[in-house]
């Protein structure tokens, strides 16, 4: 190669395909961002829960307006890269899949607030019982999550997969939890109010594990182009 040669600039193709791929990581960014942003949402919400922390509680819901502008910044930024880059099949595979991952990461966020809520409506009315089994399925859907994103970034199926399974852990323990506050709210009308409020905050963290485990499925499509329901 000729001095003249290796000082010959990159062709425009070359250049557009840089730029595309820089999107393309600041797209994987944002995502990574959201996913820790929603996690942090899960965590503090069972903690206000059981903490019975309702400035903790109101903070969450307060801050959910930050996990929605950060969903329409990655569509924004889905839609842009459709519509003017071309991107090959693989790449589109992409980005579809982030626009189907960012769905499920504000869907896993709403919950976080919906516990929130439930935490503000019991109060300071002290529990019927210690909270045990909702911060462990609280756990669970929060290790779910981070490996879950982890997968979709490295494009690991056999981590997607393996992070699916964790799902009938959650719905054991929902099970557990389900049970248990019927037992309470048989043998003592005067806790309906409250276990009725706990099992739906259970309820939440289930769905949150059923989002993961969509996450699981965006990550099989995005390497495989195969769509598989691992939540039968």
């Amino acid at each position: 190669m000729t001095t003249a040669d290796a000082a010959t600039p990159a062709g425009p193709g070359v250049r557009a395909r840089s730029s595309f791929e820089t999107q393309l990581g600041s797209l994987r960014e944002d995502l990574l961002k959201m996913g820790a942003l929603v996690k942090e949402a899960v965590t503090r919400s069972v903690e206000a829960l059981r903490r019975q922390d309702l400035d903790l509680a109101q903070a969450i819901i307060d801050g959910d307006e930050t996990v929605d502008d950060l969903e329409k910044d990655v569509e924004q930024k889905c839609l842009m890269l459709l519509a003017l880059q071309q991107p090959m099949a693989a790449d589109l595979r992409f980005i579809g899949t982030a626009l189907k991952t960012v769905t499920d990461l504000e869907r896993i966020a709403d919950h976080a607030v919906d516990i929130a809520k439930i935490a503000l409506r019991i109060g300071h009315e002290p529990h019927i019982k210690p909270l045990v089994d909702i911060p462990r399925m609280a756990e669970v859907v929060e290790s779910m999550l981070d490996d879950g994103l982890r997968a979709f970034v490295s494009r690991d199926v056999d981590l997607a997969l393996e992070v699916a399974s964790r799902d009938d852990e959650v719905d054991h323990l929902y099970g557990q939890v389900f049970r248990e506050l019927l037992t309470y709210m048989l043998e003592d009308p005067r806790t309906i109010r409250q276990a009725t409020h706990l099992l739906f905050a259970a309820q939440h963290l289930e769905r949150v594990g059923d989002h993961v485990t969509n996450l699981s499925e965006w990550v099989l499509y995005l390497v495989k182009g195969e769509m598989r329901d691992l939540n039968p």
